[in-house]
């Protein structure tokens, strides 16, 4: 099956071959069609599997009457309205709205926390078709009536999974009570838990339906291993790892913010050069951080969980969990960052002793055991005793990482967000930094 049997008009066509893409991916077979049709749609896919372009490129096929070249903001009324949890990932999406619209006189802009509103604020009188943003900027935008949604003919939430994860149910519904109850539906998440059941019943009308990966399994076409290692021996393994394999470009995960900055330096006086992303950072600092990420000029990138989802990076050989994350599906999250879109990837688990009932509670989501080795001269000490991995403390890692209870929130969710569990429906308030 090719674009050209999917439905899409001429420019949009150009569009994908200028991109270099020349078969659709399954996720994309499935949800064009179903999108192009009108009615609402509720997606499963994992991270890489081309969900963006499932779900841009029909939508833009349907806004194709109604663009215009005017520079009256008056013929750009907001109809397509995207959000999604993080600020990369909305970045990424109305980049992806750009490059497949490139032929199209579509207006679009991205908005969400962490920046100057007045910019936003001036896109938006200038009349957009297509907008992308997270909740609590959007709600901010919705309250200084600086946004006028009810004109919205199209509403995606993307990664939804995630939103209800980081507690944004409630600026949710309020995003849709100020929305027009006649447009088209469309819910991409990487899971189907039950809240994202009870979120799509409310939502969605007789909804097509796609589930194009197992629910919570992790990518096929990732090589995961577990590395058995001493919690003070972490670092040192790593950059042994590097050298040694002559990683060009690595991301590696840590459950703190402080553990990713220190992780970072660390590395850096190893002669790797590093640098770390998370939700202290500056949205400048993170920009620049994943730009030199990409362009070959930092060699590792060490993160936090919010960029366990939205970080689009191509052919990212090496993910490696420096401690691995304390709700098994975010292991998932995490090693989705490599092997997409059909390329191969590693997955790399450096697992201490206080960290084997973390590494069981994945093996159970994964229904599989995930192969062990030794690396030579990192034998662990078969005589250590676990240390409790304790909000603000010092165990499960000391130092680079620490992590929260099982019961706490997730250090190093996007904007500071409280994450732990996955919530439903009585998830606390979201703050407004998005």
């Amino acid at each position: 099956m090719s674009f050209e049997t999917l439905g899409l008009g001429p420019e949009l066509l150009r569009a994908i071959a200028e991109t270099g893409y020349t078969e659709p991916t399954p996720v994309q077979k499935q949800a064009i069609p179903a999108v192009l049709a009108g009615g609402d749609l509720l997606a499963g896919a994992q991270t890489g599997t081309g969900k963006t372009a499932a779900f841009m490129l029909p939508i833009l096929e349907r806004l194709k009457p109604g663009l215009s070249t005017s520079p009256s903001p008056a013929r750009h009324p907001l109809r397509v309205l995207i959000l999604t949890p993080t600020r990369e990932l909305a970045a990424q999406v109305e980049e992806a709205a750009k490059v497949y619209a490139k032929h199209l006189p579509l207006r679009s802009t991205v908005i969400f926390g962490g920046v100057n509103i007045n910019p936003q604020i001036d896109a938006l009188r200038r009349g957009v078709d297509l907008l992308v943003a997270t909740p609590g900027r959007l709600l901010d935008h919705a309250g200084q009536k600086t946004i006028r949604l009810d004109q919205v003919e199209v509403l995606v939430l993307d990664e939804a999974d995630r939103m209800l994860d980081m507690g944004f149910i409630h600026d949710i519904k309020r995003v849709l009570s100020l929305l027009p109850a006649n447009r088209q539906n469309l819910l991409f998440s990487a899971t189907f838990s039950d809240e994202i059941k009870a979120l799509a019943d409310r939502l969605l009308k007789s909804p097509a339906m796609i589930e194009v990966a197992r629910r919570n399994t992790a990518a096929e076409t990732v090589a995961q291993t577990v590395l058995p290692v001493d919690r003070g021996r972490k670092r040192e393994l790593l950059s042994k790892l590097i050298r040694e394999g002559k990683w060009s470009q690595v991301l590696v995960f840590t459950r703190t913010k402080h553990g990713a900055n220190k992780l970072s330096e660390q590395l850096e006086k190893d002669g790797i050069d590093s640098a770390a992303i998370h939700g202290n950072k500056s949205q400048g600092a993170r920009t620049k951080a994943l730009a030199d990420f990409k362009a070959g000029q930092v060699r590792v990138l060490v993160a936090t969980d919010i960029a366990a989802r939205g970080l689009d990076i191509d052919q990212l050989p090496h993910v490696v969990n420096f401690e691995l994350p304390m709700v098994a599906e975010d292991y998932v999250h995490r090693i989705g960052r490599t092997g997409r879109a059909g390329s191969t990837g590693e997955a790399l688990s450096l697992v201490c002793v206080d960290e084997h009932k973390l590494l069981g509670g994945i093996e159970k989501l994964l229904k599989r055991t995930i192969t062990k080795r030794v690396v030579p001269g990192f034998e662990p000490d078969p005589n250590a005793k676990p240390e409790p991995i304790v909000a603000g403390g010092r165990g499960g890692g000391r130092g680079p990482g620490a992590g929260r209870g099982p019961r706490g929130p997730r250090p190093g969710g996007s904007q500071g967000r409280p994450s732990g569990s996955v919530r439903g429906p009585r998830a606390p308030r979201s703050r407004r930094s998005s």
